[in-house]
């Protein structure tokens, strides 16, 4: 059944005015689905096109506009970058607003964004599913295969499948900044320095400096948590877990691992957890006026505070990056693991960890990945395909991608700035209404 704006536009007659002709060869690589649209000229590679050459309707997409436009309008947020890609083109890449609200920090496709917990998925997912294909770890480990200190703890029997799947009975979250803080609200001197000095290396922000003793009080009260109601609840604890298996199973840190495994083979090369490290301020829209812990704008470093607390570098957050190169990683997982003419992870491992083990018991998530909705509402618009995948974050930001339409659509925004009190996007669900208006111009 056609959706209300599906049915305007054909009453205005746009159908009939699309030539189908010219559009592009189905591929016939090898290395992917018959109906993927992928030329092998391209490697797999993202390339440009318009709407009309991958069976869109261009006209629809301008309701793009229109909707981000309202989002700005309504101070959902400061600005947005929005992309679209099908069959391997990017039809649609554009920018909204400003970097803060201001008119004179004007924002461009370059400007990095706070992904917030898209790093799971873009980070952490598929270092997990490199580790599960060469046998290091596996859907069935426990935490205390993964942390032998975990095998006295209620934790012990909590398996991987479960913990990605969010189905684990693990708490949501630990506000661990809360027991750093002074009376007063501050930054505790038993725990920072002002500056980097023997012991006190972990950089929070500028000018902020935590002792290194707390990265092994993390995981001591990761350790002490007991397991919650066997019901689904959404955790980023398991990620602080499967962060520090990573790393001690590698012997190096998750920033690291993550760069040389996709990022640098991949050509993303806006996408970084610590981007004050490689990029001037300017081009990194700010996340948050914090003033409840850094007490101070928060530009350049990660938003969530666990993240912050292990040097920006957390399995669940910590990543900022592009539009583009967030579309890069998302059509690599579409085609199956390949992307550039390399192979990054097989296609049986990106179907295996695409999946819902416990949608009997409604719970939607894939492993690492969100799926749609099972009932009403849900983070989609419930116009995509069972197979899609995707994920969003707390600082407002959002990717789906859907194998059967051959879809990529990524929303990046720092909703949280001035502050992340301020939920109209959430409430608004923008994020799922572009959506709906990307599937409403689908015509093949």
């Amino acid at each position: 059944q056609n959706s209300p704006l599906v049915q305007r536009k054909m009453a205005e007659g746009i159908f009939g005015a699309i030539s189908l002709k010219g559009r592009l060869p189905v591929s016939v690589h090898a290395q992917f689905p018959v109906n993927s649209g992928m030329d092998m000229a391209s490697l797999g590679r993202l390339g440009y096109s318009i709407p009309e050459r991958v069976g869109m309707v261009s006209e629809f997409l301008s309701d793009v506009d229109t909707l981000v436009q309202q989002g700005l309008d309504s101070l959902m947020y400061p600005g947005a970058q929005v992309l679209i890609a099908r069959r391997g083109k990017v039809v649609y890449n554009k920018t909204f607003g400003s970097a803060t609200g201001n008119e004179g920090d004007t924002l461009t496709s370059d400007h990095l964004y706070d992904l917030a917990s898209l790093t799971k998925i873009l980070a952490t997912l598929p270092l997990i599913m490199k580790m599960e294909e060469e046998g290091s770890i596996g859907l069935s480990s426990t935490f205390q295969e993964l942390i032998p200190e975990y095998a006295e703890s209620d934790l012990k029997d909590v398996t991987v499948l479960k913990a990605l799947s969010h189905y684990g009975r693990l708490p949501s979250w630990i506000a661990f900044y809360l027991d750093t803080l002074n009376k007063k609200g501050q930054p505790s001197s038993s725990f920072y320095r002002s500056q980097p000095m023997e012991g006190y290396s972990i950089k929070v922000s500028d000018g902020l400096y935590l002792t290194d003793a707390y990265k092994d009080s993390i995981y001591n009260r990761i350790g002490r948590q007991e397991l919650k109601s066997n019901r689904y609840r959404y955790s980023d604890v398991a990620y602080y877990v499967f962060k520090k298996y990573i790393e001690d199973t590698y012997g190096s840190s998750l920033d690291k691992l993550s760069q040389d495994f996709l990022y640098k083979r991949l050509g993303a090369s806006k996408t970084t957890y610590n981007p004050l490290e490689k990029f001037s301020r300017e081009i990194i829209v700010p996340s948050e006026v914090d003033n409840y812990y850094r007490h101070r704008v928060v530009q350049g470093y990660v938003h969530d505070m666990g993240a912050a607390m292990q040097g920006g570098v957390g399995g669940h957050a910590g990543l900022f990056s592009n539009a583009n190169d967030v579309a890069k990683i998302m059509q690599m997982y579409l085609q199956g693991g390949y992307y550039g003419g390399e192979r990054f992870l097989r296609a049986r491992t990106v179907e295996r960890f695409n999946k819902c083990y416990f949608c009997h018991k409604e719970v939607r998530r894939g492993v690492g990945f969100d799926k749609p909705q099972l009932k009403l509402h849900g983070p989609t618009c419930g116009c995509v395909s069972p197979k899609s995948f995707g994920h969003s974050g707390f600082t407002g930001t959002y990717t789906w991608a859907d194998p059967e339409a051959e879809l990529v659509y990524v929303f990046l925004s720092n909703r949280t700035y001035p502050s992340a009190t301020n939920r109209l996007l959430v409430k608004s669900e923008l994020r799922t209404r572009i959506q709906q208006v990307i599937y409403d111009s689908l015509i093949d």
